[in-house]
């Protein structure tokens, strides 16, 4: 069975992936947002080698820290927000694999021991793929290969308290955590995060709470799995790769939930402008 198994998954044909990077400060809700799309989709309960959308965290490539980096990231020393904080080149090969429609192995990480573990996570070709995370539109070799780029963006007082009770949760106590942020949460955010909001394609206010937004990308995505991605993968993108843009103003970006202001008409449609 084994064998047989090997042998269906790699006679499996091989597609391209429509790739979404979702973004946003610490716990600005972006793992909240993908599981709701994912749930709305009806994808939650599917089998993962027969799912159409697939979910990746960012966090599952923090690097393997030294002795010296452990100590300190026990004592919440460690600066986890810093690009550097990532395996940014094992992210890439990972994210390259993916959009060749191969079967990938994603790295798992403990955030009580901060240690990546030997456990990982097999991700089967999809049609739509959502990778979030703090800094997923840092490194541009990354943020190039998304086809839609989603900023969640939550107010910084509502992050903190979801941090703190987080962190709680994980064995942390209240000074740490609050230490942590101030000295190199928030500085980072504001440095590496908040920069790379101007390259989202839709701004996401609230989160979750925002079912207008989340409803609104849900429709494309099943849009793109009831046959649009077959006209993408047909060639119907731009120049640059991109395609499928939805609910982009003529500005070119448009943050949902907000009012549109008068005379601004709100384009269903692919975009065509330049990252």
């Amino acid at each position: 069975m084994d064998a047989l198994g090997a042998l269906d998954d790699a006679e499996r044909p091989r597609h391209r992936p429509f790739l979404i990077g979702v973004s946003g400060g610490t716990a600005s809700g972006k793992s909240t947002v993908c599981a709701k799309i994912m749930e709305l989709l009806g994808q939650h309960k599917v089998d993962h080698r027969q799912r159409k959308v697939a979910i990746i965290s960012q966090d599952c490539f923090y690097r393997v820290l030294t002795p010296e980096q452990k100590a300190k990231a026990l004592k919440g020393q460690y600066n986890f927000d810093h690009p550097e904080a990532f395996d940014n080149d094992l992210m890439y090969k990972t994210l390259k694999d993916i959009a060749e429609g191969k079967v990938v192995e994603v790295p798992t990480y403990d955030f009580v021991t901060h240690s990546r573990l030997e456990d990982r996570i097999t991700v089967y070709p999809a049609d739509v793929v959502l990778f979030e995370g703090i800094l997923v539109f840092y490194p541009q070799k990354v943020r190039d290969m998304f086809h839609m780029k989603l900023f969640v963006d939550t107010d910084s007082d509502v992050r903190l308290s979801r941090r703190v009770l987080r962190d709680m949760n994980r064995g942390r106590d209240l000074e740490q955590i609050l230490s942590q942020y101030t000295t190199f949460v928030k500085p980072a955010f504001e440095e590496f995060c908040l920069p790379t909001k101007k390259y989202a394609d839709v701004i996401i206010p609230r989160g979750v709470d925002n079912m207008v937004a989340i409803n609104l990308i849900v429709q494309h995505i099943q849009d793109i799995l009831n046959g649009d991605i077959c006209k993408w993968q047909r060639g119907s993108i731009n120049s640059n790769g991109r395609g499928f843009k939805r609910a982009i103003s003529e500005q070119g970006d448009l943050q949902i939930g907000a009012t549109n202001p008068a005379g601004k008409r709100v384009l269903l449609e692919p975009s065509s402008r330049p990252h």
